[in-house]
């Protein structure tokens, strides 16, 4: 246990390397030091002198807020990846591949387009509604082809894809119907995955909600561990099956809407992340759950960082460079178990 501890504190600490880091690269390099100095003026109020006021005000308004929050959306994706597969017991699961980022998109764009309800629903909790009828269409659908037990998994999946397909669909044909030109732009470039909105109050939902949701499932670790054998062992073993699946699937939903209420849908974090993770800690959810998040985070901030100094002048979203790394990257994974098979 306190091996677990050192090493949780060591990834806190290289986590805040990693933010300070990405902070500091962009098109404009700022050093570290100057990083250090405008965040401390901001919160502690201190008068370390800085280069300018206005490296001062892309550290604090721009940079830190964008980083801050891409490391909560991958370490919350990539827990829900981790949650997920234990779960279904399947390699490919994911909320992207589930519909449950599809869905909170098209509940999020839904609420930004077309206005619907009239204010009092705001894009986070449009887009957890749409999470959460995504999945619910997506369960009923596999419960209704009849599968049980471990070809239930199976179906969970194909259902998955079609309720993928179907509300990028209804999210592509609302874009189309109801906004203009420049707004459609807007819209589908936000969809792709994009930081340059982030701001603070984005922060304050980001922290909160990546903090509760990975230790809910941190929470029910010994029970993921029983899920690796099955429901109905999981059960044998005392675990109350229905009530931890509920649980644990409305705080990925809960997880992911948030995150792509606020930066669109990033592919590939929750499916590729846990599976180099298992290869450095094992299976045991006591550290892959951590590792994971830590991997999740680290590896959206360095996204973060490539698509602002990739391409000059040019902003790219961020899910295109996490596609570009993640497609091949679980085309080495596949490789690599088919030769320790």
């Amino acid at each position: 246990m306190a091996g677990l501890a050192a090493q949780l504190i060591l990834a806190a600490i290289v986590l805040l390397l990693v933010i300070l880091v990405g902070t500091s690269i962009g098109e404009t390099s700022i050093p570290p030091a100057t990083v250090l100095a405008a965040i401390s003026n901001k919160i502690f109020g201190t008068d370390f002198a800085v280069s300018s006021a206005i490296e001062a005000g892309i550290v604090w308004n721009y940079r830190l807020t964008r980083i801050i929050v891409a490391a909560c959306c991958g370490a919350s994706l990539a827990v829900c990846g981790v949650v997920l597969q234990a779960l279904l017991r399947n390699a490919l699961a994911d909320p992207y591949l589930l519909g449950i980022s599809a869905g909170a998109s098209t509940g999020a764009v839904t609420v930004m387009i077309l206005g619907v309800g009239a204010g009092l629903l705001s894009l986070s909790l449009g887009a957890f509604v749409g999470a959460v009828v995504a999945f619910g269409l997506v369960s009923l659908l596999a419960r209704a082809a009849g599968g049980v037990g471990v070809q239930a998994t199976g179906l969970i999946i194909l259902a998955g894809i079609a309720g993928s397909q179907l509300f990028n669909a209804l999210t592509s044909f609302v874009i189309a119907r109801s906004a203009n030109a420049e707004q459609a732009r807007g819209v589908m470039f936000w969809l792709m995955g994009n930081m340059s909105g982030v701001r603070w109050p984005d922060v304050a939902l980001a922290i909160p909600v990546a903090v509760v949701g990975i230790s809910i499932c941190v929470l029910h670790m010994r029970a993921l561990d029983a899920f690796t054998f099955g429901s109905d062992s999981a059960a044998s073993l005392g675990v109350p099956v229905r009530r931890v699946q509920v649980m644990l699937i409305a705080t990925a939903s809960m997880m992911t809407a948030a995150m792509v209420s606020m930066v669109g849908a990033i592919g590939f974090v929750g499916l590729v992340v846990p599976h180099p993770a298992r290869f450095v800690v094992g299976v045991r959810h006591n550290r892959l759950l951590p590792a994971s998040a830590f991997a999740g985070a680290v590896f959206l901030v360095a996204a973060d960082v490539v698509s602002r100094i990739v391409i000059p002048n040019q902003v790219l979203p961020i899910g295109v460079i996490t596609a570009l790394v993640g497609a091949p990257g679980f085309a080495l994974i596949l490789l690599r178990g088919r030769r320790m098979r």
